[in-house]
């Protein structure tokens, strides 16, 4: 069908805008971190949000209050699990992931790589976007719990403290030169 009438096209427009409205004043009220920079968790909230979102704005047998208590209730989710994660490490640990090292101090980790389904040519990518053009010369790369890559250029010897959460191979800490995995 192309057209239902003007009844269905104004609940769309009645239950969109409350939604959206709605929606806008969650967000505002559950803070900054609730649309940051998406780790695996985050993901899946922002994901919740559409579908509840949709589903208020489209659904006939769903109530407007019923779709913004869903929304109301994945923002608070969250909230909660943000709010825990600043306090207890041990359900930061739980709930989200740990930084991979990929490439240290001119070597490839081949078996953190294959864990994390990484191929050589992405390091290579996240290097030469970061203006890094000898990987042989590169402190590390790193995957970050949110999927993007960071970059370290080099260091100076030693290992810095931005590596501090991240879990280096047994063979690098006993050979900090680096080693082949």
């Amino acid at each position: 069908m192309l057209f239902d009438g003007w009844q269905n096209i104004f609940r769309v427009l009645v239950m969109g805008t409350a939604s959206y409205v709605a929606l806008i004043v969650f967000l505002r009220l559950s803070g900054k971190r609730t649309l940051s920079k998406m780790n695996m968790l985050d993901f899946i909230i922002t994901v919740s949000l559409g579908s509840a979102f949709a589903t208020v704005t489209l659904s006939k047998d769903t109530a407007l209050a019923d779709g913004l208590t869903a929304l109301a209730l994945l923002i608070a989710l969250q909230y909660g699990v943000a709010w825990l994660s600043v306090r207890s490490k041990r359900f930061q640990e739980l709930v989200k992931g740990e930084p991979a090292l990929l490439f240290y101090r001119g070597h490839y980790l081949s078996k953190t790589m294959m864990t994390e389904r990484i191929s050589p040519e992405a390091v290579r990518f996240a290097a030469r976007s970061q203006g890094v053009d000898d990987m042989s010369t590169l402190g590390a790369v790193i995957l970050e719990t949110d999927g993007t890559f960071s970059v370290v250029p080099t260091f100076e010897g030693r290992a810095g403290n931005a590596l501090e959460d991240v879990q280096l191979p047994a063979a690098i800490q006993e050979h900090p030169g680096g080693s082949r995995q």
